[in-house]
């Protein structure tokens, strides 16, 4: 088994302790960004990334790309959708006496995705959000507070730490 492979597999889940399969879901927890499993995502607001695009190599333009600085990358406010975003969706519906389908076709997307979304089983995209931001003047998304967490000074085990484990030192310091 590669390298590469092999790290996905050792990634474990900060709150719960469980394997990471995939990627993990970014999320934001009390005001800490952490990746986390699919199942204790739902604990927190889920972090939205624009893809950047990619060029295969040499299709590329012949520019000189500059490195972008350190601070240039922290700078760049992340984006997160509101914890209420169902109700004022659905508020705003009823307030210009729209039908789930009729809202649906005014922002180009299917009734069933406003239905899942209104119903909190789904979560709007964040170019989504900023449709029917446009569209109806309401506010879905939000800026995400960050906080590094450096675990490093804390914890001297060989596997990695979950959110309980910090929490027990912190008490534990008291």
């Amino acid at each position: 088994m590669s390298q590469n492979k092999q790290h996905d597999l050792d990634k474990e889940c900060p709150i719960c302790g469980g394997i990471i399969w995939g990627r993990g879901q970014p999320t934001i927890i009390e005001g800490a960004k952490i990746v986390v499993c699919q199942n204790c995502a739902q604990h927190g607001k889920k972090i939205y990334t624009p893809q950047k695009k990619t060029y295969p190599k040499g299709s590329y333009p012949n520019q000189k790309r500059s490195v972008p600085k350190q601070s240039y990358r922290s700078s760049k406010p992340e984006l997160a959708i509101v914890n209420d975003y169902s109700n004022k969706i659905h508020k705003i519906r009823q307030k210009n006496n729209l039908t789930q389908e009729q809202f649906a076709k005014s922002i180009h997307e299917k009734e069933s995705l406003i239905k899942r979304i209104e119903s909190n089983k789904a979560e709007p995209s964040i170019e989504l959000a900023k449709k029917i931001e446009k569209e109806y003047n309401i506010k879905l998304i939000d800026e995400a507070n960050i906080i590094d967490v450096k675990t490093d000074k804390y914890m001297k085990k060989k596997r990695a730490s979950t959110l309980g484990d910090l929490a027990f030192i912190k008490k534990k310091k008291d």
